[in-house]
């Protein structure tokens, strides 16, 4: 009996590619979704073997939708694949997911990652198992940031204000400031500065690319 997955990313050509590669391999793709939210109702419905889930989507991230799945009992298993090298997400691994790996080596190792999982046994990619390795541009401080937080930044790094943050999470406004705080915190950023935190997104411009 064919695995059952459901795919969600929020990049049309990467899901269709990622769809692709797995029927060609016999896997059952039984849904997709390009945001968390609908990721989880369909996970919900079809109760599939095995969902595949981009980390950074829309209302849901890739790691929430696991955690929901979690707490509500579903055996669905959840591999995150995503452009992220991020020990926060490393670290769930055989805790709320079961596979983990980046898409630069998704189509050497997704086959691979769903016959380990189908044998109940986790998989974290080759370049990430020894541990994550950052370019020199980034600063240290940055790997102690939780995924909210990170979310976050990047919303920050678009412009957005906390009202707007607070919408696009679906969250109240005083927790994108108490997160903003734990940023400011974590990065150690002079807070004498009212704008710092941009200050500091603008030094650091590909921080948010890995």
């Amino acid at each position: 009996m064919s695995t059952t997955i459901i795919l969600a990313d929020d990049h049309p050509l990467l899901l269709n590619g990622t769809k692709d590669f797995l029927e060609k391999k016999r896997f059952k793709v039984i849904a997709i979704a390009t945001d968390g939210n609908t990721a989880y109702n369909k996970i919900v419905e079809l109760q599939p073997d095995i969902a595949i889930l981009d980390f950074d989507m829309p209302k849901l991230n890739g790691l929430e939708v696991a955690h929901q799945i979690k707490y509500n009992k579903i055996n669905t298993k959840v591999i995150i694949l995503t452009l992220h090298k991020q020990e926060s997400i490393l670290k769930e691994v055989g805790k709320n997911i079961y596979g983990y790996i980046t898409k630069d080596s998704a189509l050497q190792e997704l086959e691979a990652c769903l016959e380990s999982i189908n044998n109940n046994i986790n998989y974290i990619g080759k370049k990430l198992n020894s541990s994550i390795h950052f370019d020199g541009h980034t600063d240290s401080n940055f790997l102690k940031l939780s995924p909210t937080e990170i979310k976050i930044l990047k919303y920050l790094d678009k412009n957005l204000n906390s009202n707007q943050i607070a919408e696009e999470l679906f969250i109240s406004k005083r927790t994108v400031e108490k997160h903003r705080s734990n940023i400011i915190k974590k990065l150690e950023i002079d807070t004498t500065n009212q704008n710092a935190l941009f200050v500091w997104l603008k030094k650091h411009p590909n921080i948010l690319n890995t």
